[in-house]
């Protein structure tokens, strides 16, 4: 059986936020609750990374420990849904979640929370497949449909990747090799600063001086 999984590679995301607005319009996500969201470190220096992060469908996700009224659950392929008529809106998952997926839209003048809201893989909610009621409340039931994520379809530079967790791991593995092999400026190839040193700050390792020939061999003549 399948693991679904997501996983967001920092070397080519882009920051373009197509995979947020592709959730909230496949799924007509509510007003001032964001399934998705794009986290950028080190903004505007040497450095910097973005990372799309949402509900990582933990495989020991501690929303499920926590929740009081067990309205959080795995699914057969490892998926993390919820169910809204259990819900009660305490907000325990949203503290338990490292990722801070479980939103909980205002729904009240004094900030009475709702029914919590998160990422579903597109997956739906316990009600039948692509019925009107789990649309309603839980948005499109895409894997029903021999589909992808929104937001991982979305993805111009295939940052955002979603699916099977052993093909995703062979996906990046092939991707941290391809890499390492190549070099960047400032990940030289394996073996790089060895052989020839560092390359100078913002050089490549192509770019950098190659080693001085050996000297010539002297003749016997004095």
């Amino acid at each position: 059986m399948a693991r679904m999984r997501f996983i967001c590679d920092a070397e080519r995301c882009i920051e373009c936020n197509a995979c947020v607005t592709a959730c909230k319009q496949e799924n007509e996500v509510p007003w001032g609750v964001n399934r998705r969201r794009v986290v950028t470190i080190n903004d505007g220096v040497p450095g910097e990374r973005s990372i799309s992060v949402a509900c990582m469908h933990c495989s020991d996700a501690p929303c499920i420990a926590v929740c009081p009224v067990d309205c959080i659950y795995h699914t057969e392929e490892g998926v993390v849904l919820h169910d809204k008529d259990i819900c009660i809106g305490c907000g325990y998952c949203f503290y338990a979640c490292p990722f801070g997926a479980p939103q909980f839209p205002q729904t009240g003048a004094f900030g009475v929370r709702g029914k919590m809201d998160k990422c579903t893989f597109c997956a739906g909610g316990p009600e039948p497949n692509n019925s009107e009621a789990e649309f309603k409340k839980y948005g499109r039931n895409r894997p029903a449909e021999g589909k992808l994520p929104a937001c991982a379809e979305m993805c111009s530079t295939k940052a955002l990747l979603g699916g099977d967790a052993d093909v995703l791991s062979d996906i990046y593995r092939e991707r941290v090799t391809m890499r390492a092999a190549r070099g960047t400026p400032g990940t030289p190839p394996w073996g790089w600063a060895t052989a020839y040193g560092a390359p100078e700050p913002g050089k490549s390792p192509a770019a950098a001086p190659p080693p001085a020939p050996a000297p010539a061999p002297t003749g016997g003549k004095s």
